[in-house]
């Protein structure tokens, strides 16, 4: 009987924590000098992420790329960062 609770409550909390998860309506709505920590609040972990420049005692530079979504279609986003803030944001339609 204990296997089929801790079933159920592994149940419920995977679907709660995907109704908590991030909108990708909300990726147009990201601007130059946000936060990185925003952004993830904002619209989630990046499907992709790559590293620019990662050079010891230098900015990080690195790039999210987020791919289309049912609530953002179409649309590659990706986002660039310097020193952990948005530097650009290039949203290309993608079929």
């Amino acid at each position: 009987m204990s296997c089929i609770r801790l079933f159920s409550a592994l149940v419920l909390l995977m679907a709660s924590a995907s109704l908590l998860a991030a909108d990708a309506g909300e990726r147009k709505f990201i601007r130059k000098g946000m936060a990185e920590g925003e952004v993830l609040h904002k619209i989630g972990k990046p499907d992709h992420e790559a590293f620019i420049r990662a050079v010891k005692g230098q900015p990080e530079e690195k790039s999210w790329t987020y791919f289309p979504h049912p609530r953002d279609a179409q649309t590659l986003t990706i986002i660039t960062f310097h020193a952990g803030t948005v530097s650009s944001v290039d949203r290309k339609i993608s079929r």
